[in-house]
């Protein structure tokens, strides 16, 4: 079956994981997805993620984290969807929670956050906000 958003799937995958208390998360895995894990690695918002072989597909296994018995992510949210593309400039990207959370941003640099993205100078795609 054919999945028209992969990041949506992704981010639903990590909400739902969280709500059961669930400590890892598996989905299939792309460059994107793995930009992205890697970007809310080095925020801390997980603890971990390794790419893994299952009947000869990439898997990417993610290890949620929790504080005090409480997910890190409180907050998930898709921005930029198939249907409805969402870029913006440099001077344009949007402070989360100001400055709380993170947006996180696809430009021609790479995957990086909304801070990392206005101190290299650069827009692009909003993916997602994470708080």
């Amino acid at each position: 079956m054919s999945m028209s958003d992969p990041i949506a799937d992704l981010l639903t995958r990590i909400r739902n994981a969280q709500m059961v208390a669930k400590t890892t998360v598996a989905v299939p895995s792309s460059k994107v997805k793995l930009a992205i894990v890697q970007v809310l690695k080095d925020e801390g918002y997980i603890d971990g993620f390794q790419v893994a072989t299952n009947d000869g597909k990439a898997e990417l296994q993610i290890a949620l984290k929790y504080y005090a018995g409480r997910p890190v992510i409180e907050r998930l949210e898709r921005v930029s969807r198939p249907g409805l593309r969402v870029y913006k400039g440099r001077n344009a990207i949007p402070h989360v929670m100001n400055g709380l959370g993170i947006a996180i941003v696809t430009t021609p640099q790479g995957v990086m956050t909304d801070r990392k993205a206005r101190a290299v100078g650069v827009g692009g795609e909003v993916l997602c906000y994470v708080a």
